[in-house]
């Protein structure tokens, strides 16, 4: 894959993660958290990413990728990728015991319909359904048996498909999971969540999540991350 200018808004487990992976594939990368550049410094020497603003990785030109909680995406600055035609990862997760109750998702937008919405530009969702220690251990090269294999939904063809390319550079199996409003069955509680199926399993994980069931299976997956967030 071309070497691609990626700016990483977040720099948790998950953004983390992927800032260093993606450096270390020698891509040019920019992260950000809310704290401000200066508490990257030492994270920015050990990746070899560059800590950067939220506005700076914004702007990056080929792909950004969201981090946070879901509650911080209405504290991001207005406009933020306005203009921008770089492809918006979204990598969150709702939970509402860290978020609080989030009228519209609770209603049937899926989280990352709603991301959208928030940001004011298409997003792709993927990376949200694998754990932290999972996506820092177990990508391995292609053809692997038994490699983890990784949902992309959007309503982009053409950004699903770099999204796609992308997770098979870091080292694992992807598919395309449909559009955007189809991401639900990726979501906490799911059958395809944080399992770490392989390209044969994870389709059928998908499918059979069940639609009348979005909202028990969120419950559930917040109320086992509960003691998370207290």
């Amino acid at each position: 894959m071309a070497k691609l200018n990626i700016g990483v808004i977040g720099s948790g487990n998950i953004g983390g993660e992927l800032a260093r992976h993606l450096a270390e594939l020698g891509h040019d990368v920019l992260v950000a958290n809310s704290r401000g550049p200066s508490t990257l410094a030492k994270f920015a020497e050990e990746t070899g990413a560059s800590a950067s603003t939220v506005e700076e990785a914004a702007k990056a030109r080929d792909i950004v990728i969201v981090s946070i909680p879901q509650k911080a995406i209405e504290q991001l600055p207005k406009g933020l990728f306005a203009g921008s035609s770089a492809v918006i990862v979204d990598t969150g997760n709702y939970y509402p015991a860290r978020d609080g109750r989030i009228a519209a998702i609770e209603e049937g937008l899926t989280e990352s319909e709603w991301t959208s919405r928030v940001l004011g530009h298409p997003v792709v969702k993927a990376f949200n359904n694998i754990a932290a220690d999972s996506l820092a251990r177990r990508g391995v090269p292609k053809g692997t048996p038994g490699r983890i294999c990784l949902p992309v939904a959007g309503d982009s063809e053409d950004e699903k498909k770099i999204v796609l390319e992308l997770i098979d550079e870091l080292g694992f199996d992807a598919i395309d999971a449909g559009t955007l409003h189809e991401s639900w069955r990726q979501q906490p509680g799911t059958p395809a969540y944080t399992r770490d199926f392989d390209a044969s399993s994870l389709p059928s994980a998908l499918q059979s999540a069940e639609p009348d069931k979005v909202q028990a299976y969120r419950e559930a997956a917040n109320e086992a991350a509960r003691a998370y967030f207290s």
